[in-house]
């Protein structure tokens, strides 16, 4: 890509990624079939309709549409083999569902971006809760039940998605009320609980600190529309204060980006909500913004690299401070190679603002490291050349095509094996 172009135009953003692999598991509790839509065409979406092929499921996927169809088996496999699995780290969600359906489950070890240490001991023990055993055997997480699972109180001592997303699936057909305090709250824990009280769940609490899940004894399919991708939404966000470019991002929900936004406005950028998304306008460079990881409702990790990207041209220095994931400023060494100054303590980040960054070949390391680069690069005197493209694939949908709708400078030219 050459740098130097102001990104101006509307794009429209599909469901989180984050979101739809949940409800691609999730689908396992229901024999029948059970259809996605709005799913966004990325490469992790095709791993996970793999892995359910693989347990027997019929799995279609109309790129053009968003449409995905899972049709469930009356009788499932219940091992999730590594090769798999070790692409992609969302794969641990078909633990819950599998141990639900079929009393049995066996999952590889997932692999997944290297942005840190994300253990399973709050999966494996909110199921052991549930009454289920759980080992770790040979490279894969073994858990079975001789008899359906009981509900139980469950206290996570961290609000895990992962792990909320793994005891609910487990819970909505465990015997008696299972009560899990202290789980994640992000939008698309919402979206998954949603769509299970459709599918016939009763779990109440959804949005809060607390759920309570009565057992049912079945479930049903249905067709759900998946919850719009936040960090996508947002990674548009940073690209039009970036640039100083006025773009309108549709099918958004400005609610679930509030201190995100918030910091834009602060950094310079005016933003207006329109009827299915919001406008992002940034007529100056940006000022420099502190930023501080939390879980949601907190500023977002997913959105971090980007906004140091942002900070790395800002006038003034800001303190970025990562609470979730100890290896997430791995990518600032390939900031570097720009221009960009940019210091790491712990979990600290010390960024200094310039004026302009400087072309140069870089890595990505993850989903969110390849779209801070690739955002830096817009802004980047001469060319920038980003490798490892195929990470930015697992969570962006038509990214290239939609930044040259934009007006970037930039292609895509496929790597050689």
């Amino acid at each position: 890509m050459v740098g130097g172009c102001r990104l101006v135009g509307e794009v429209r953003v599909t469901g989180a990624k984050n979101s739809v692999l949940k409800l691609m598991a999730a689908a396992l509790l229901a024999e029948g079939t059970t259809t996605l839509l709005d799913v966004p065409d990325i490469l992790d979406v095709e791993i996970m309709a793999e892995l359910l092929r693989r347990l027997g499921c019929e799995v279609t996927h109309d790129q053009t549409g968003g449409v995905v169809a899972i049709t469930v088996p009356a009788v499932l496999d219940h091992r999730a083999d590594y090769d798999l699995v070790r692409r992609m780290r969302a794969s641990i969600c078909v633990l819950g569902p599998l141990l639900a359906r079929c009393g049995a489950a066996e999952v590889a070890l997932p692999g997944g971006d290297n942005i840190g240490s994300r253990g399973l001991d709050m999966h494996v023990e909110g199921l052991i809760k549930l009454g289920a055993h759980a080992v770790n055997e040979h490279g894969y997480l073994i858990a079975s039940t001789d008899k359906r699972l009981r509900g139980e109180s469950v206290y996570l001592d961290f609000p895990s998605v992962g792990a909320t997303e793994t005891i609910v699936m487990a819970a909505v057909t465990a015997e008696g009320i299972t009560v899990i305090d202290n789980v994640a709250r992000e939008p698309e824990i919402v979206d998954i609980c949603t769509m299970l009280n459709e599918m016939g769940a009763q779990i109440s609490g959804v949005g809060s600190s607390t759920l309570t899940i009565e057992g049912v004894d079945a479930l049903h399919p249905v067709t759900h529309r998946t919850v719009p991708d936040r960090i996508v939404a947002g990674t548009w966000a940073v690209a039009a204060a970036i640039t100083q470019g006025d773009i309108t991002i549709h099918n958004a929900k400005p609610e679930h980006l509030q201190i995100a936004l918030e910091k834009l406005a602060t950094s310079g950028a005016v933003i207006t909500e329109v009827e299915d998304g919001f406008r992002v306008v940034m007529n100056e460079r940006p000022k420099s913004v502190d930023i501080v990881t939390l879980p949601y409702p907190g500023f977002p990790t997913d959105l971090q690299p980007q906004f140091i990207a942002l900070n790395a041209i800002a006038d003034g220095a800001a303190l970025v401070t990562e609470n979730l994931f100890e290896a997430r400023f791995r990518f600032v060494q390939e900031l570097a190679r720009l221009g960009a100054d940019v210091r790491t303590d712990g979990h600290h980040a010390l960024v200094r603002g310039r004026i302009e960054l400087s072309g140069a070949p870089v890595e990505a390391t993850d989903i969110r490291a390849g779209a801070g680069l690739v955002l830096a690069g817009l802004v980047a005197d001469g060319t920038t050349t980003v490798y490892g493209v195929s990470h930015i694939d697992r969570g962006y949908s038509g990214f290239v095509p939609d930044l040259v709708r934009l007006g970037a400078q930039i292609i895509r030219v496929d790597e050689p094996h």
